[in-house]
């Protein structure tokens, strides 16, 4: 499959045009008192550059899971769905993600691993949830087990670049359990134990919901415990107090640019139209796809 190539001058466009839903983000979360906090690559660019990573196609956001968990319900309450619509797998919409995502429907951005998925495919936020880890070092397999098997069943793919052994298994369970109800039952289950464990109560916390790589990963709880503010794009956003301790356990010297060759945006991006809304595309597609 062809992808769309992003010259520097239409990744600058597409990047400015996300703050619309930032903005929205942010104000909404203040008005509902709903903690978050801008990470990874947004957080580095705020740090580093003042703004967007240059070679950076999307924003990051996390909230603490107990506020994770209040945000679709708020915003359905709220009305909010209109140009930003709120996305989460469930039994009535099929995402392919493990995680929320705001949608911008403005415009019409399509990834590769989401082409033939029912989606309004605009541009994306992705929201985050921060668990707790476990104490103790049993429970925190068991934990990354659930997580593992949640993260199949939900998104119904094997893990990019898993083969061997963990890779065969995904395919085989995938293979057992066909359903759509099933499915949902499990990742429904697996999900009820791998958040079980409380912030409160625990030494660490994790990112389960972030991908294979980054659910292993444990920092210490007082890293979240305050909230500080970054100029991102010259506005203010929230982020996590401990944010140089965070930063560098992941990134290490998060202040130094990687070489050349790892300056590339890391999505895959099928089509993109920052002119028109996305549900013209969504609507050809559904048509197309039905002859």
């Amino acid at each position: 499959m062809d992808k769309v190539e992003l010259t520097p001058e239409l990744l600058r466009e597409l990047q400015l045009k996300q703050l619309d839903m930032l903005v929205y983000f942010r104000d909404f979360c203040e008005k509902n008192n709903l903690t978050f906090w801008l990470i990874g690559g947004g957080l580095i660019g705020a740090l580093r550059e003042g703004g967007f990573v240059p070679w950076d196609d999307d924003v990051d956001v996390m909230l603490p899971r107990e506020d994770y968990e209040k945000l679709p319900s708020l915003w359905r309450e709220q009305g909010m769905d209109g140009r930003f619509r709120l996305l989460k797998t469930d039994d009535e919409v099929f995402t392919g993600n493990i995680f929320i995502t705001i949608t911008d429907t403005n415009y019409t951005m399509v990834k590769t691993n989401q082409v033939d998925v029912d989606i309004p495919h605009g541009l994306v936020l992705d929201v985050f949830p921060l668990d707790a880890a476990p104490d103790g070092r049993f429970a925190r397999k068991r934990q990354l087990v659930w997580t593992m098997l949640y993260s199949l069943f939900l998104a119904q793919v094997v893990p990019e670049n898993h083969g061997g052994v963990l890779g065969l298994g995904s395919r085989v369970l995938l293979g057992i359990f066909r359903g759509k109800k099933i499915r949902n039952k499990i990742w429904r289950a697996c999900e009820k134990h791998m958040k079980k464990y409380k912030l409160s109560e625990n030494k660490c916390v994790t990112e389960l919901c972030s991908g294979p790589y980054w659910m292993r990963f444990e920092y210490p709880k007082e890293i979240y415990e305050g909230i500080d503010y970054v100029t991102f794009e010259g506005l203010k956003m929230p982020c996590m107090s401990g944010y140089d301790d965070y930063l560098t356990r992941v990134f290490g010297d998060y202040m130094k640019r990687p070489p050349a060759d790892k300056q590339k945006p890391h999505h895959d991006i099928a089509y993109l139209d920052l002119n028109t809304p996305c549900e013209v595309y969504d609507n050809a597609h559904r048509k197309t796809d039905k002859g």
